[in-house]
């Protein structure tokens, strides 16, 4: 029997109902006892949660973020026997380049409010028509309105696969791939997988680039005292990591379901959850709205909630590290590449590490932002995307070219 490969539109209208569950276990929460005077060093700290708990509650505004959300096109189709939702926005510029961009976690396709517009028609943001691109955003197979799986298997390879069909099934012979955590890791094994497709592979993180191990006197002796610098920089930044960071993966690669119990029926334990990393992974200072806007962060945690698909898109960090292919080395992409390096991500990126299985063309380092870069710092990422992507125009002509 053929496969269905038939497209069908989708539109966010969430049940009353839904709302007012939400509304109530916010109000019956039971919360825990806290260690005076620790602040951030155990989790998220009480006092700001419950006035981020009451925000959500009283002031957040669902209703106006899921019309803002609607203004995208947008889309869902059956892939590899997963539902795939994808907003498709196309450029008013007839010759635009097309462009998929993915999300990670704890993000969402809410990531890419501030940065759809400038680039999709740049003429109406100030920019140049000539840098418009036609983007696809998908929803990872897991995550928000693409979740719940239902089987076994989906790590970033098959997801990868996934995104290169829709882009065929979309009439995107050639294409460019733009990500960050979960996407970057999707985006560069788009370019690695399908050489003819791709255009180039624009990144905000390229895993597997920091330094893993204490650097030794010879090494280091090799160095200008700048790359020294940076070196021992990376070093530092992966082993507190290793120290303070890594409980959540661990959990998400070992035991997703057991936790999803949890933040499935605790609103305030999934914003806990998410809220904790966008304050650890951002350029902020006390809070993650020093970084990025309170209410896109909300919007971001009421898809998980809505969707219920905390679990789901925990899957992920199971499946990559049960597949066959976990603590190999990376297989190298000949693909064009792009790094867009934000100061307060979590790993420092070394460009000679980068380089052995990377085809770097574009490396910048910008002096803020973080993690969440298309949140915090959208008009950065705005100029270093169109900036690679102009690049690989003059070099290639019009290749790629709706």
């Amino acid at each position: 029997m053929k496969s269905d490969e038939s497209i069908h539109p989708f539109h966010i209208g969430i049940p009353q109902a839904d709302l007012d569950d939400l509304n109530e276990r916010l109000h019956r929460t039971r919360w825990p006892d806290e260690l005076p005077g620790v602040g951030w060093a155990y989790g998220i700290p009480r006092d700001y949660l419950k006035e981020l708990a009451r925000y959500w509650r009283h002031e957040y505004d669902w209703r106006a973020a899921e019309a803002r959300l609607n203004q995208w096109p947008q889309f869902t189709t059956t892939i590899d026997g997963a539902n795939l939702h994808f907003a498709h926005i196309r450029s008013p510029e007839p010759d635009a380049t097309p462009l998929i961009i993915t999300h990670g976690w704890p993000g969402s396709i809410v990531e890419f409010a501030e940065v759809t517009g400038p680039l999709s028609d740049p003429r109406s943001h100030g920019g140049d028509p000539s840098d418009a691109f036609h983007l696809v955003v998908p929803s990872i197979p897991g995550f928000g309105f693409s979740g719940p799986t239902r089987e076994t298997g989906w790590e970033f390879r098959r997801i990868a696969a996934a995104f290169a069909e829709l882009m065929r099934r979309l009439g995107y012979p050639r294409y460019g791939a733009q990500g960050g955590d979960w996407g970057a890791l999707i985006s560069r094994e788009l370019g690695r997988a399908n050489p003819d497709e791709i255009i180039g592979v624009h990144l905000n993180l390229i895993p597997g680039t920091a330094a893993t191990a204490e650097p030794d006197a010879e090494e280091l002796s090799r160095l200008t005292p700048a790359a020294r610098e940076r070196v021992l920089a990376s070093w530092r930044r992966t082993r507190q990591w290793d120290r303070e960071s890594t409980g959540y993966a661990d959990i998400q690669s070992t035991r997703p379901q057991t936790l999803a119990y949890g933040l499935t029926d605790s609103p305030v334990g999934q914003l806990a959850w998410i809220a904790e990393k966008f304050k650890e992974w951002t350029d902020s200072r006390d809070r993650p709205e020093d970084a990025v806007d309170r209410d896109q962060l909300l919007t971001n945690v009421t898809l998980y909630w809505l969707t219920g698909t905390a679990g789901s898109a925990a899957r992920i960090y199971y499946e990559r590290a049960h597949a066959d292919y976990w603590g190999t080395p990376p297989e190298p992409s000949n693909a064009p590449t792009a790094l867009a390096d934000f100061p307060r991500e979590n790993f420092i990126p070394l460009r000679h590490i980068a380089e052995q299985t990377n085809n770097i063309v574009q490396w910048t380092e910008f002096d803020r932002g973080g993690h969440f870069a298309a949140m915090e710092e959208p008009d950065l990422l705005i100029a270093d995307i169109r900036k690679f992507f102009r690049k690989l125009r003059e070099t290639t002509g019009q290749l790629g070219r709706a």
